[in-house]
């Protein structure tokens, strides 16, 4: 007994179906139910193997039903199918158990004129055509080395993963920017308008590419509207249309300027390869080096021939001696600047030594001291040295400290007022009294109000602490011209 055969045992038996055995009972009364039949209808989404069998939709406004048609009966076709015709196919009604769905096994095709969709299809290419849109005078040419690609399509499916793989192999480190869209369906040629115009105002990329897969003329019509036609056109960049396959044909197909066979054909031919480009460089920069080369070859000997090598050779010695003089003469500035550093830098210590020689009060300490220790030691010299004379040495030892004691006195009185007048002369006294010393970020004093500029950050010194300021205003002083000999202010 065959499989079928148990299948349908089975099912009769136990009263429940497998799904072979219920698929297997379909067919068997469709294809007795429909053994030849007439349909007419539209052809759609057509499409040829390899084997030499032809699959395609046949539909009209309420249902489309799948078709078949064998490398038989398709050498004996009037009509090869295409999609957008009208025709009356003659065929049989058969079930394909390994997808569970009906289809028409066609034997033949009488055409009817074209479908509907065909019509608009045709009529919008005609108008567009009229107005110049694919004209090849307003084609634009691809830049030969994008480096900012825009795409329009689905985010979803394997038209954008087959186009980001082939670019980053081609040319890796690419920028790419994808607008996603919907590629069929209502709303969708609504959408790839608002891409396109996305990246014409935008003006970020080199070129744009506008695609989808395959499908049937219903699936691509979203790329024969008029509206994304015009957008296509209006683009301020060139646009290439990779829509369906190789036998596909949309509007944006003509109206771009440059049609795809298919979206990974579109990644092909938007950017070269990346090892070509770099072969070319290099051959290209051996082609210029030899150029080069020759060319200056043809100077030497030219040069030769004119004598012109004897002028060369004497200008650059010229120039050398020039150069040479120019060096030494360079050397001589630099030692005389260092020996004229030197010589301020000695007499800059010559005087703080001298400074530190006439410090007073640093003399007056000494002196205080040594005078000191001779008081100390004056009372018990004379009186080692006069014991011997009695009574007057005594009495004189006796009035010689007090008139030291005076004597020391009158000096003291004396240093005193030295140091009094030494304090008077000190800058800090100065600042003691209300006054200050302005000075600049470098520390410099600042003695004439013409040397700032409002603005100017300042540091003012006060008798305890410092002020920062900023210069607000100057004004020149008439009456009270700036002093001329270093005088603090």
């Amino acid at each position: 007994m065959s499989p079928r055969a148990r299948a349908l045992s089975f099912g009769a038996r136990s009263g429940v179906y497998t799904v072979g055995a219920l698929t297997a009972e379909i067919k068997d009364i469709l294809e007795g139910r429909f053994p030849r039949v007439r349909v007419r209808g539209e052809i759609s989404n057509a499409r040829k193997y390899r084997s030499g069998h032809w699959y395609f939709d046949l539909k009209d406004e309420q249902a489309k039903i799948s078709c078949v048609c064998f490398r038989g009966q398709a050498r004996y076709l009037r009509v090869q199918p295409a999609d957008g015709l009208a025709v009356v196919a003659g065929a049989r009604v058969g079930v394909y158990p390994k997808d569970g769905r009906y289809q028409l096994y066609v034997r033949s095709l009488q055409a009817q004129g074209r479908g509907a969709l065909r019509e608009r299809f045709e009529r919008l290419k005609a108008q567009l055509q009229d107005e110049g849109l694919f004209d090849q005078e307003r084609k634009r040419p691809l830049p030969p080395l994008p480096r900012r690609i825009g795409i329009v399509t689905s985010p979803s499916g394997a038209v954008i993963a087959d186009m980001l793989h082939v670019l980053q192999r081609r040319f890796p480190g690419l920028h790419i920017r994808l607008f996603p869209v919907s590629v069929q369906g209502d709303g969708s040629s609504r959408e790839i308008v608002q891409g396109i115009r996305y990246f014409s105002e935008s003006g970020w990329p080199d070129v744009v590419i506008v695609g989808r897969g395959g499908g049937s003329l219903e699936d691509l019509w979203s790329f024969n509207e008029e509206t994304v036609a015009r957008a296509i056109a209006g683009c301020s960049v060139p646009v290439i249309s990779a829509v369906g396959h190789e036998t596909d044909f949309t509007i944006a197909d003509f109206v771009a300027d440059l049609r795809a066979p298919t979206p990974s054909a579109a990644a092909e031919l938007v950017v070269p390869e990346a090892a070509g480009v770099r072969l070319q460089v290099d051959e290209l920069e051996q082609r210029a080096g030899k150029a080069i080369r020759h060319h200056l070859t043809l100077l030497g000997k030219h040069l030769l021939e004119s004598g012109v090598d004897r002028v060369a050779v004497r200008m650059s010695r010229r120039i050398g001696d020039a150069g040479q003089a120019l060096d030494q003469t360079e050397q001589a500035l630099h030692d005389a600047q260092r020996r004229r550093l030197r010589a301020a830098r000695e007499r800059v210590e010559r005087v703080e030594r001298a400074l530190s020689r006439q410090n007073l009060r640093f003399r007056l300490a000494r002196q205080s001291e040594r005078l000191g220790s001779l008081t100390a030691r004056l009372p018990q010299a004379l009186r080692a040295a006069l014991a011997p004379r009695g009574s007057r040495v005594a009495e004189l030892s006796l009035r010689l400290p007090a008139a030291m004691r005076a004597g020391l006195d009158r000096r003291a009185s004396r240093t005193e007022a030295l140091s009094g007048r030494l304090h008077s002369l000190s800058p800090l006294s100065i600042l003691e009294r209300g006054y200050s010393i302005v000075q600049t970020g470098e520390g410099a004093a600042v003695r004439d109000s013409s040397r700032v500029s409002p603005g100017d950050p300042l540091s003012v010194r006060l008798h305890r602490g410092r002020l920062a300021v900023r210069v607000e205003a100057s004004e020149k002083d008439r009456a009270c011209p700036p002093p001329t000999d270093g005088s603090p202010l």
